[in-house]
């Protein structure tokens, strides 16, 4: 394997981490909202919910586009 190709592959297995670490964020806010009654952890829940849903949907693709091969001149 060439040194761009173990990059090319390490960057990959990065983004799919990123998007792997949201969804369990996701839903350890899920199991926190479902097992509190006071409503401070549920506040928490959603928040931690609604920032790892933000999370999956910019990191990835913020990331993809930092490391994007530039056009040919």
């Amino acid at each position: 394997m060439t040194d761009a190709d173990t990059t090319a592959r390490n960057r990959y297995f990065l983004i799919i981490g990123t998007r792997l670490a949201g969804a369990a964020g996701a839903i350890l806010g899920l199991i926190l909202i479902a097992r509190s009654h006071a409503t401070f952890p549920k506040v928490i829940g959603t928040a931690l919910v609604l920032s790892a849903l933000l999370m999956i949907a910019t990191v990835p693709r913020a990331l993809a586009r930092r490391w994007r091969t530039p056009p040919e001149a």
